[in-house]
């Protein structure tokens, strides 16, 4: 038989549709098996893990099937709790599969101190953006009679004078006392003093 007439036999069909038929087959059951050992259509929404300390997350992951990396700890922040989870990486309500770690980072125990910068005679304007690069806050604003307008001339915190090198701990409110730039120097004299007169007899 030629290979014309077999392609065109109905052997060739036969075992064409018969080799279809296999093929389908095995799709199939390669698709299910994929689908099981992925667990293909079983997700598991990350829980928000913020104020809980790392133990009650452990335990709450646990629960679903995943898995927690801590990263690091973070500045500390009053808004939580001390050892707390300040972030979580993926957020909540995110869907994620069995075993998905879980990163988080743990709020620090306290403030950390840090040197109060030398502020003095230095402006307004220079004054508050380093304070705050160095986690501190600008607090009250104070004038008293100078020519340096608008200049640092004494610095305070929580009502004590400071000093640049100081220790504070970090959020601290840093008072500021500022010249007015209205002081003015007046020359003195001496209305008192007898004034020298000339007379003829004292010329030469």
């Amino acid at each position: 038989m030629s290979l014309r007439k077999y392609l065109t036999s109905r052997v060739f069909f036969g075992q064409a549709f018969a080799a279809l038929v296999i093929l389908a087959v095995l799709s199939y059951l390669f698709m299910h098996w994929l689908t099981f050992t992925t667990d293909h259509g079983h997700e598991i929404t990350v829980p928000n893990l913020a104020k809980l300390t790392e133990e009650q997350v452990e335990e709450k992951l646990d629960e679903l099937d995943l898995d927690y990396v801590l990263l690091d700890s973070v500045d500390y922040n009053s808004d939580y709790p001390k050892y707390s989870v300040v972030e979580q990486d993926p957020l909540p309500g995110a869907k994620v599969k069995e075993g998905r770690k879980v990163y988080i980072k743990i709020n620090a125990s306290g403030f950390s101190s840090v040197r109060i910068p030398d502020l003095i005679d230095k402006t307004y304007r220079e004054a508050v953006p380093t304070l705050k690069a160095l986690g501190l806050e600008e607090g009250t604003i104070t004038y008293i009679p100078n020519l340096g307008k608008d200049m640092v001339l004494e610095m305070r915190c929580k009502g004590r004078n400071v000093k640049p090198g100081d220790r504070v701990l970090k959020a601290s409110k840093i008072d500021l006392v500022l010249g007015d730039g209205k002081e003015s120097y007046v020359e003195e004299v001496d209305t008192t003093a007898t004034p020298t007169v000339v007379t003829p007899e004292n010329e030469q």
